[in-house]
């Protein structure tokens, strides 16, 4: 097993990767631990992906501006089956990160898509779960600021630092804004956020300083490295009315058993303090999934299942191994 120390660098050198992927969508950047600042830069073709793959019924807010945040971004809204035919009903609201990535292969990285849409679909009509509107917030160049509270030092530079103002955007513009122009149901208990990697780490952050918004938080492979597992110092302070979506692949990244230790780490911590397995905490452990958009959508049903399901399908969801 690598040392957490190099453990540490090999991430760091990724997540810059990862950022610089996102912002130059056919570059592939590889970093290589052991070496302090070498990044292996390679090209690819871009990849050509015909058509839109989004399913259902969707509104676009084309690039919503914020006064906490440098950039704007777009945001896109999936309506489940019945919005339009049902007026007087209202909805639950479902906040995800990188929203690039969720519902359509054009314009997610690496061309794969999370299939949320394609999920809420099926798992709506056949009444597994409870419709919900969802809201994909999509990502900037400014992803690694955004989705973390505090800054740190990634190979010599100082990253990161600016998930509070992203977190006031969602809370103090975004949700208004939703609440505004669609039927939802915009009380805590029906409110919740959910995201992958750093995207799970400041989905922790929204319910760890926003209770009083949200009621559930998922959080898929989080990003608990961060800032020497700055997350776990943490979990004392949550509301234990929270309900909390966690997991993990068994192949993450170079380091997998770190990976899924800190994820152990995390679910240990919060039953320490109070969250119960089958009631307000679910962690799931997916054998042989990386970090990466088609392992979450395959696995994505289950925190639907558990925020949004009967409590039979929900109790399902939560039966997992540990």
């Amino acid at each position: 097993m690598p040392s957490r120390p190099l453990f540490k660098q090999f991430l760091a050198l990724l997540t810059l990767a990862l950022v610089a992927c996102q912002a130059v969508p056919n570059t592939l950047v590889s970093a290589l631990p052991g070496s302090a600042s070498r990044l292996l830069i390679s090209s690819l073709p871009r990849l050509q992906v015909k058509g839109h793959t989004l399913t259902g019924t969707f509104k676009t807010h084309a690039q919503v501006a914020s006064r906490f945040l440098k950039r704007s971004r777009n945001i896109l809204v999936y309506l489940p089956p019945g919005y339009a035919a049902e007026p007087s009903r209202r909805y639950p609201v479902l906040y995800m990160h990188d929203g690039n990535n969720l519902f359509d292969r054009q314009t997610s990285f690496g061309g794969s898509e999370w299939e949320v849409d394609e999920n809420m679909e099926r798992m709506i009509r056949s009444g597994q779960i409870e419709p919900a509107i969802v809201v994909g917030i999509y990502n900037t160049p400014d992803r690694l600021d955004e989705y973390t509270w505090q800054a740190m030092d990634l190979d010599g530079e100082i990253q990161g630092g600016q998930g509070p103002n992203y977190a006031r955007f969602i809370v103090e513009e975004l949700k208004p804004l939703i609440d505004k122009t669609y039927r939802t149901l915009p009380q805590r208990e029906n409110t919740a956020v959910m995201g992958s990697s750093l995207g799970g780490l400041i989905s922790f952050y929204l319910g760890l300083h926003y209770p009083q918004v949200f009621s559930k938080i998922g959080m898929m492979s989080p990003s608990i490295w961060w800032k020497d597992r700055v997350l776990l110092q943490e979990v004392p302070k949550l509301s234990k009315k929270l309900k909390i979506w966690l997991d993990m692949g068994t192949r993450e990244g170079q380091a997998p058993e770190i990976m899924l230790q800190d994820a152990r780490d995390l679910a240990q911590a919060l039953e320490k303090n109070g969250f119960e397995h089958f009631r307000n905490l679910a962690f799931h452990i997916e054998p042989n999934a990386g970090h990466n958009e088609q392992a979450w959508a395959a696995r994505i049903s289950h925190p639907l299942s558990f925020f949004y399901g009967s409590p039979a399908s929900a109790s399902l969801s939560t039966r997992t191994s540990r």
